[in-house]
């Protein structure tokens, strides 16, 4: 008999509440108390995967071990975790609907008729189950994405609540997550759009289990009185979620509210005595009390939106821990750099990362930043895309081929010194078609990136489609530009470094995708430290 518990967790009043957060720091606990925990999105949009979306319409596409790209809040759940998620974590509305066409097709429903009720719901709930019968879990919390009384949610929600009657009580709760807001003229907190917001979920059949309440003010025990009375919870059921200072102290707030306890309680577990906490605390200690502060520039094209390059500042948040260092991320535009005025922009920086991307827009901003930090021994780590142009400055700055160039941005360039991969060219569709999820490299054992990892042979996480020319390696590796890493498989380029630089490292795969909490990654942590020693070294010489 299958004995996993559910959680759900759905979101009430506004979206951006941080649903995301509040399940990863709910998994924290229970795991942090023994038990066996992962989690997953359910995403009420028709794209299959928010691979083929603007950075700018979902933020970044997180990419899993086993090729799935998915929604940013895996990348939450695997860093406050440090357990892997994979395709089973993230599911659509378009893939439940492709899911559910394709067996039609196949006349699996042959003499039916195919309705959201039973057929949608029902392939819903399979995929809500997939993880939890695999034995390796002992609760599994799935969060709902949007807001409840969203149109494209309601499928999601009437299978949640077929879910609990199926489950029993003692198996499967709703945490309902909503807004407190404060009236500063009236000088209040106002609890009735929490009550509108619990009142359309009971109108879909489900009964909040517990409350947590986001605020900017504390919560009195009359208005928690107020909120348990009005949405018919228990009055140690109304969790008050602060704003903090970082998302990592959220554990912490849950915890003191008792979070993990009230749902223990309602799920009918024991809670093993107290969480241990002690190596996230030793983080966060770390954390918040740095020892010095560098500078990092970030160079990307969507540095509007924070949420687009979500990973890359989380790992920095990581290392600088290691390291006991603040780093200060300052995001620059790449299409607002030029010769001209790059000097002025990178003033005071102790190192520069480019960001991955696809597309032209703002690549020969990328390419200047390059050249500055290879010729001003400013330490650089590109990834991805960062990592080609890099390949693309020294071919044309060093080895002096001055149209060098990628296919992607000059098809017709004279040296495709970065060139689409075979496998891709004759690929159409656009969706999941990329060299996606974790492959192998063999690194060199003599160079930054052989010190900086345990092991000769690695394996990371990749999203491209096109890849460093190797017609071209020879060349390069003659000027100077170091082979550090290659896939053995492929015999594809995957690390490059600069030698005699202070720390000039590129990478085709995504390390920010497998930094963590407990496992800051090894690269991300080399980089700040040669970020730092840069400080230092300017420091000395003022």
């Amino acid at each position: 008999m299958n004995t996993t518990k559910y959680i759900f967790v759905t979101g009430g009043v506004s979206s951006s509440l941080g649903k995301g957060i509040i399940g990863a720091s709910l998994a924290k606990l229970l795991q942090a108390r023994g038990y066996r925990v992962t989690i997953q999105k359910l995403d009420p949009y028709i794209n299959v995967d928010p691979g083929t979306l603007n950075p700018y319409e979902h933020g970044e596409c997180y990419v899993t071990d086993d090729g799935a790209e998915t929604d940013l809040d895996l990348g939450h759940y695997e860093r406050f975790l440090n357990v892997p998620t994979s395709q089973a974590n993230n599911v659509t509305t378009g893939r439940i609907y492709q899911s559910v066409i394709e067996k039609e097709r196949r006349g699996e429903f042959l003499g039916k008729t195919v309705q959201v009720v039973p057929h949608i719901t029902n392939e819903i709930k399979n995929r809500v189950q997939l993880l939890g019968n695999t034995g390796n879990f002992d609760i599994v919390i799935t969060e709902i994405g949007g807001t409840v009384g969203d149109i494209e949610s309601l499928p999601y929600i009437e299978a949640v609540r077929q879910l609990k009657w199926e489950l029993g009580d003692d198996n499967a709760l709703v945490i309902h997550l909503t807004l407190i807001p404060f009236l500063k003229a009236a000088g209040e907190l106002k609890t009735k759009p929490t009550q509108h917001s619990v009142k359309t979920l009971m109108e879909s059949g489900i009964k909040a289990d517990i409350l947590v309440c986001r605020t900017e003010h504390h919560l009195s025990n009359d208005l928690k009185r107020k909120l348990a009375l009005f949405c018919n919870v228990q009055q140690d059921a109304v969790i008050e979620s602060i704003d903090a200072s970082t998302i990592y102290d959220v554990p912490n707030l849950m915890l003191k509210e008792g979070l993990d306890i009230i749902t223990l309680k309602k799920l009918n577990l024991s809670n093993h005595g107290s969480p241990d906490l002690e190596q996230w605390n030793n983080f966060l200690e770390r954390h918040k009390n740095p020892k010095s502060e560098i500078k990092i520039g970030l160079i990307g094209k969507y540095v509007e939106l924070q949420d687009s390059y979500k990973s890359i500042l989380e790992a920095f948040i990581h290392a600088g821990a290691v390291n006991e260092v603040k780093v200060k991320v300052i995001s620059i535009h790449s299409e607002h750099i030029d010769e001209s005025n790059i000097k002025e922009k990178f003033e005071g920086l102790h190192g520069i990362l480019v960001a991955p991307g696809f597309g032209e827009r703002g690549i020969e901003g990328k390419i200047d930043a390059v050249k500055y930090a290879r010729e001003n021994n400013l330490p650089y780590f590109g990834i991805c895309l960062g990592m080609q142009m890099a390949v693309i400055e020294f071919s044309r700055n060093v080895l002096g081929l001055k149209n060098a160039n990628s296919t992607e941005m000059n098809p017709e360039t004279s040296f495709p010194v970065i060139d689409l991969m075979d496998t891709q060219k004759n690929i159409t569709d656009k969706g999941g078609t990329m060299r996606l999820g974790s492959w192998k490299c063999n690194l060199v054992k003599e160079s930054i990136v052989g010190e900086t990892y345990d092991h000769i042979s690695i394996e990371e996480r990749h999203r491209h489609r096109y890849e460093y020319n190797n017609e071209y390696r020879s060349h390069l590796e003659a000027a100077g530009l170091k082979t550090s890493g290659i896939n053995p498989d492929t015999g594809l380029v995957e690390i490059i470094e600069i030698e005699n630089h202070p720390w000039f490292v590129g990478v085709q795969y995504h390390p920010e995708y497998k930094s963590t909490v407990a496992n800051p990654h090894p690269l991300f942590v080399s980089f700040v430290n040669a970020a730092n020693e840069h400080l230092k070294k300017n420091l000395t010489t003022i």
